[in-house]
């Protein structure tokens, strides 16, 4: 995948605190940004993606903010492909593919709730998602790919 996402051409970074807006901000941005790339606010994936994005959002806000007073997001698409990513710097990395499970003792939520929703709606779509840990192991982005 690593070699999908460094060729995509179109890429976008924005770094927002870890507060309650962030949400709307990084959904107001990937709708003003996939408008600049070309990709209509009506095509079938957007609006799948923009749930997803705000899930993403959210738990990172509402888990990560205690470690992590910043979150990024980083916003990336070719002709065929959309993927985004959010960053924070908690440690804890969840179990995408599980889609069970409950809190492992940290604070931090297991595929439950908001990340069930996301696998749900990202493997529907034919999509993929990953966690990508920080080299130093504090921190990690979830990367979601849909097919457009």
């Amino acid at each position: 995948m690593s070699s999908l996402l460094q060729a995509l051409p179109h890429r976008h970074v924005l770094t927002l605190p870890s507060q309650p807006e962030a949400v709307r901000t990084a959904r107001e941005t990937a709708e003003q940004t996939l408008t600049e790339w070309g990709i209509g606010l009506r095509h079938p994936a957007v609006d799948p993606a923009l749930l997803v994005l705000g899930e993403l959002v959210t738990n990172s806000v509402r888990h990560a903010a205690v470690c992590s007073p910043q979150l990024t997001v980083i916003y990336a698409a070719g002709r065929d492909c959309l993927a985004f990513a959010v960053h924070d710097r908690h440690p804890y990395q969840p179990p995408l593919g599980t889609l069970g499970g409950g809190t492992d003792g940290t604070g931090a939520t297991g595929a439950t709730g908001g990340l069930a929703t996301i696998m749900e709606v990202t493997l529907g779509l034919g999509g993929s998602a990953v966690v990508r840990p920080d080299a130093d192991g504090r921190g990690k982005s979830i990367w979601i790919t849909l097919p457009l």
